[in-house]
């Protein structure tokens, strides 16, 4: 079946059933109910249980929930209380609740999508223009378009009066598209694309000039935005490189807790020789003790806040992150997929040079045949290329206001898109004058003078042929170039038919306009490519300014690293997958297009970001690693599927929010480093005092040290500043997992140093209570007192160790008063526990003497020392190895 565009206007009529005055009512009623509303469907939304259900899916909660189900069975047999039981709960409620919180802002891009289209439509029915709503609308429906309307639907032009329709939001071009009403031929290709549509409008697109009627072909789901919607459904969400590792690394954990317990549970109860219900308790709460020595509890609630943080200190950066989990992600990003429109250039067409003797002369032809203006804020406003003319003239210190007062308008012969010029008379002191502007061939053609030296001088052969050398040197820099010309007249023109105005022109000059590039992308475009990422840009711009974009910004070197949508059609997935590493531009393309390079960057085992504000990006923004929205020429589309949004619209935010991703992921790692190593110690420090045949902490106390003096200073880790090196460095891999870079090794050794130095501080206390030849058995009041208090000292001193996971703390130039607060907090909170007499009772401690509490402390500071002597071995060893 022919589409649309290559039809013409009546055999659409004719296929549709119906005239060009539209729709009878009845014909109307009868095609809504057989098409349905114009409207987009809505994506099912998840409730807010379900959401929650959600969150709980987390591996660390569900480790949790079942210690919090152990202790609570064991407690019931034992008759003891229920505390920790509580604590765990309470800890895996915030955590949810606080994932549900961020999460609540869920995908609203269908909505925004229909909040694009417009509210009414001015409608042909029975002969009749009416105002109807736009949802109401079918196909067959002949729509009246004038500037300033949005497009309600998909449709084919029936009639063009210097109609102009932006469709950036969906093709990506930065200027508007003159429309035709001729029949398009498809000249032995197999489909035109979206942009060079040039006999069809499309819903969500805006008319920014002139009028016309449409013959409404497609509407709701079915449009060209309806094909973006669907695929905004089919997308589906994928979790980010952290989520990946912190699932690893709780299903790590699980195992590591199963396999524990049940070797303990196992080992206590032959060894005790006895199976009765007494001891299969106590040995079941031994067990427990390991499960909540082996969970970092603290870890999600960890994670989640210094998120938040991350996002706070973003948004003040202009980079809004919308979720969480996403923030690392932009920091071990190695593509950047950038929009050329209003990302890397400043949507807004701008005269960057011009040719001709008289600048000021060409300036004003150009402000006067124009129908932009100035606002009362002297900025340029109407369509883009006529604003760009107004504001250069505005430059030169001829605002139009000023210009038009001097030589009033009186006729004109406006722009036709099969003549390319546009002609305006305007009445002055000494007579009236002519401007006209447009294509410079066809200027040119109608030109018998040119200005030269203050007068009108012959136009030669010679003179013809340098000034088409000269539009061509602007046209190859990708430059959008018009001609300027005047025409005196000693009394007002009869008539302002074209073809009697527009002859024995006198050429004044050319003048060559661009979407410039933003001044910081340059700079911005450097830092990525020194901290390892590769900024791609992907437009639905032509070609040839593509390229000349791209090459200025320093994204390609030459034309060969570009390539066109056309071309893309022709390439399979497999050869995109192959050479995808070849192209750093793609020119011309289409929304599908962007998915695909998107996709095939992910297949090629990059991690990708991708940035844009028009409708066109938002399936390619969902599909992306983390998608990057703009937030002031964004469509609510684009920001609704972005997992950040760029409150500046300004590509070199992206740097500093890769910095600040950076940062957030290296002190996620020292906050996981230091938790896990802490939550080693207390597993280990349980499991051999378990051989060793006493107790060494009861649950409760391990969950306080979690909760209390592991999570605080944590917290604290996750404000640390970034090390400065952080952008001189290439991003890390996906493969790489949380351990990587020796992290696994520095757990275990540190996890084992901190077992030893609380084991001692037990051993030490009971033998300064009962007498130092005899070893603990059971539980020793003051041994487990000063072991708490020694684990829960040694952990925050070790805190400090981790402000580098290689520098020497000592040699750190930054200082975290955070961390200084979380020591000072955790070790009065812990005194607290110690010293007051009935929260002591409920933890069971007794009090220790000055001497004992000295101690502890001594043995917990000693870890610090110890850490940086194996620091400054590991990087001996390192400066060996670069050797």
């Amino acid at each position: 079946m022919k589409q649309e565009y290559t039809q013409s206007a009546g055999e659409l009529l004719q296929q549709l059933d119906v005239t060009a005055q539209g729709l009878s009512g009845a014909q109307a009623a009868e095609r809504l109910q057989k098409y349905g509303p114009n409207r987009l469907k809505e994506a099912p939304k998840p409730t807010l249980l379900q959401r929650f259900i959600e969150q709980l899916k987390d591996p660390m909660l569900i480790i949790l929930m079942v210690a919090a189900a152990v202790s609570a069975v064991t407690n019931y047999f034992s008759g003891e209380g229920f505390a920790e039981v509580f604590i765990i709960l309470i800890v895996v409620l915030l955590n949810a609740i606080l994932g549900v919180y961020q999460e609540s802002k869920a995908e609203a891009a269908i909505e925004a999508l229909q909040t694009m289209t417009a509210a009414t439509s001015k409608v042909l029915r029975d002969g009749k223009q009416v105002l109807l709503h736009s949802d109401e609308l079918v196909p067959g429906d002949v729509v009246v378009l004038e500037a300033g309307d949005a497009v309600p639907a998909d449709g084919r032009l029936l009639e063009s009066a210097s109609l102009q329709i932006e469709e950036a939001a969906l093709t990506g071009e930065s200027v508007p598209v003159h429309k035709i009403i001729e029949a398009l031929d498809l000249d032995g290709k197999k489909d035109v694309p979206l942009g060079d549509r040039k006999n069809m409008c499309y819903m969500g697109s805006t008319v920014v000039y002139g009028r016309g009627k449409a013959l409404i072909t497609r509407t709701g789901m079915d449009t060209e935005m309806g094909k973006i919607a669907g695929a905004l459904a089919a997308t589906e969400e994928e979790q980010t490189p952290l989520q990946k590792k912190l699932d690893q690394l709780g299903q790590t954990l699980s195992k590591l807790v199963l396999g524990i317990c049940v070797f303990i549970f196992v080992f206590n109860l032959i060894s005790a020789g006895r199976f009765d219900l007494d001891t299969v308790l106590s040995t079941f709460m031994v067990a427990v003790s390991l499960a909540v020595a082996a969970i970092p509890e603290g870890l999600a609630t960890v994670v989640t806040v210094v998120l938040s943080i991350g996002v706070t200190n973003m948004s003040k950066r202009n980079a809004v992150i919308r979720k969480l989990t996403a923030v690392e992600t932009l920091g071990c990003a190695q593509v950047i997929c950038s929009d050329k429109t209003g990302t890397l250039t400043q949507n807004k067409m701008t005269v960057v040079d011009h040719t001709g003797s008289d600048e000021k002369l060409l300036a004003t032809a150009m402000a006067l045949c124009s129908d932009a203006h100035l606002n009362d804020k002297g900025e340029a406003e109407g369509e883009p290329t006529e604003a760009a003319l107004v504001a250069y003239a505005a430059k030169l210190g001829l605002p139009k206001g000023e210009l038009e007062a001097a030589a009033p308008r009186v006729d004109e012969a406006p722009f036709d898109s099969g003549r390319k010029m546009m002609s305006t008379v305007h009445k002055t002191d000494s007579g009236w004058v002519q401007y006209t502007k447009g294509a410079p061939d066809e200027i040119l053609r109608r030109c018998t003078t040119c200005w030269e030296g203050g007068k009108a001088v012959p136009m030669t052969e010679e003179k013809r042929a340098a000034i088409l050398a000269d539009n061509k040197g602007l046209a190859d820099r990708a430059l959008r170039v018009l001609a300027a010309s005047f025409r005196n007249w000693d009394h007002k023109p009869e008539q302002n038919e074209p073809a009697f105005l527009e002859q024995d022109l006198c050429f004044i000059g050319l003048t060559g306009m661009i979407d410039p590039v933003r001044p910081e992308v340059k700079d911005a475009i450097v830092e990525c490519r020194s901290a390892g990422i590769r900024p791609v840009m992907i437009t639905g711009d032509h070609k040839d300014t593509a390229v000349a974009i791209a090459t200025e910004l320093g994204i390609i070197q030459s034309a060969d690293e570009a390539i066109t949508g056309a071309d893309l059609n022709e390439m399979s997935d497999e050869e995109l997958d192959k050479n995808i590493k070849k192209y750093g531009v793609y020119a011309r393309v289409q929304p599908e297009h962007k998915v695909r390079i998107v996709t095939a960057w992910k297949k090629a085992g990059c991690v990708t970001a991708m940035t844009g504000d028009g409708v066109n990006d938002a399936p390619s923004i969902k599909s992306a690693d983390i998608g990057v929205g703009m937030g002031i020429t964004g469509t609510d589309v684009t920001k609704n599927v972005a997992d950040m949004v760029l409150a500046d619209d300004n590509f070199a935010t992206i740097v500093g929010a890769v910095q600040e991703g950076r940062r957030i992921y290296d002190n996620i790692r020292k906050a996981i480093q230091f938790l896990l190593a802490s939550n080693m110690s207390e597993v280990l420090g349980v499991f051999f005092a378990t051989l060793m045949g006493f107790t060494l902490l009861q649950p409760v106390h391990l969950l306080f040290i979690n909760l209390i003096t592991d999570c605080f200073p944590a917290l604290a880790l996750g404000m640390e500043k970034a090390e400065p090196d952080v952008m001189n460095r290439p991003p890390r891999k996906t493969s790489d997992g949380i351990f990587a870079g020796g992290l696994g090794v520095d757990v275990a050794y540190q996890g084992v140093i901190i077992t030893i130095i609380t084991l001692a501080s037990y051993i030490l206390g009971h033998c300064m209570e009962v007498g130092f030849f005899e070893m603990p058995k059971g539980i020793s009041d003051d041994g487990m007192t000063m072991a708490f208090l020694t684990m829960s000292m040694c952990e925050i001193v070790h805190s400090f160790n981790m402000r580098s996971q290689r520098k020497s703390v000592f040699t750190l130039h930054s200082h975290n008063k955070v961390l200084w607060g979380a020591m000072i907090g955790s070790l009065l909170l812990t005194t607290i526990v110690l010293e007051v007499p009935f929260i002591a009772s409920a933890f069971g401690f007794t009090p220790v003497s000055l001497p004992e509490y000295l101690l502890a402390l001594l043995l917990a500071v000693l870890v610090l020392p110890i850490v940086e002597l194996v620091k400054l071995v590991q990087r001996s060893m390192a400066r060996k190895r670069s050797a």
